[in-house]
């Protein structure tokens, strides 16, 4: 797997709406009750009942999506220890869920730091180029509904499944596929792991063609959403539908520069798109 770095691809406005759903997507983590423990390595169990009706509340779900069917005990947060040992105590949820709606905001969820960085960095590196091309709007809307494509697409594939879907992934998958449609030629610095990691400059087609394989691949053999797993399905159906809907807007992009070479400073910065 190669990890990319930077595009040269210069951007003629600001991505104020790429910036803002980094700021929103580090925001909602940072406040993500049970996490905090966990990066510093001394996750609780009370920590883990907090997530775990954190998770219940805001992730989807895509028995809930699909048959409407929700939960009737939920974590509560509180532990307690019982005839089978110590663990989370569950009760009736206080609260009323719309699954529509938790797709949304499920994406805004991450489990990790290495969840939500490499989704970041994913966003940050394409997302410019795609929400420059579309304009502010049209880029937040098709952001969401490639979102929506992708956790659609999963439950219906998964209808039964209780466990909860999180992350910017699906949305992300379908920036990825709008930018292979429009930027096929432009050139993308990654690290090639390879006894050290090596600096190459790749064709996008080449990276989001390969980035895409793998996601199918592995799709035909995984179709779960629990921690520690991948819905590489929902990257699937959320990198074609961004191709899809970025597909009548190839014809008027105009190509990215060709480059000479690595550069720095205020002229890389003028030139690069990071």
């Amino acid at each position: 797997m190669v990890i990319p770095v930077h595009d040269v691809n210069p951007v003629r406005r600001t991505p104020y709406v790429t910036y803002a759903l980094i700021f929103a997507n580090v925001l909602v983590f940072l406040y993500t009750p049970g996490l905090a423990g966990s990066v510093a390595g001394d996750s609780s169990l009370s920590q883990m009942c907090h997530l775990q009706g954190f998770l219940d509340h805001w992730a989807m779900v895509p028995r809930e999506l699909i048959h409407d069917q929700l939960p009737r005990l939920v974590p509560t947060g509180e532990v307690d220890t019982g005839l089978h040992g110590t663990g989370c105590v569950v009760a009736p949820p206080t609260w009323d869920k719309s699954p529509p709606l938790s797709v949304f905001t499920a994406m805004f969820l991450h489990g990790g730091w290495l969840h939500l960085l490499g989704n970041m960095l994913f966003l940050l590196i394409f997302g410019n180029n795609v929400e420059d091309r579309m304009g502010h709007v049209r880029y937040a809307l098709f952001y969401v509904v490639c979102g929506y494509a992708a956790s659609y697409g999963f439950a219906l594939l998964n209808a039964d499944s209780g466990d909860p879907l999180i992350g910017a992934s699906g949305a992300i998958a379908g920036v990825l596929g709008a930018y292979l449609v429009l930027y096929p030629r432009a050139r993308v610095w990654v690290l090639v792991p390879f006894l050290v990691f090596l600096p190459l400059r790749l064709p996008a087609w080449l990276v989001l063609g390969f980035w895409f394989v793998l996601q199918a691949v592995y799709s035909s053999g995984e179709g779960v959403s629990t921690a520690g797993t991948v819905a590489y399905a929902a990257h699937v159906v959320g990198f074609l539908a961004g191709m899809l809907i970025a597909w009548p807007l190839r014809p008027g992009t105009p190509p990215p520069p060709e480059p000479r070479g690595l550069l720095f400073g205020r002229r890389a910065r003028a030139r690069h798109s990071w």
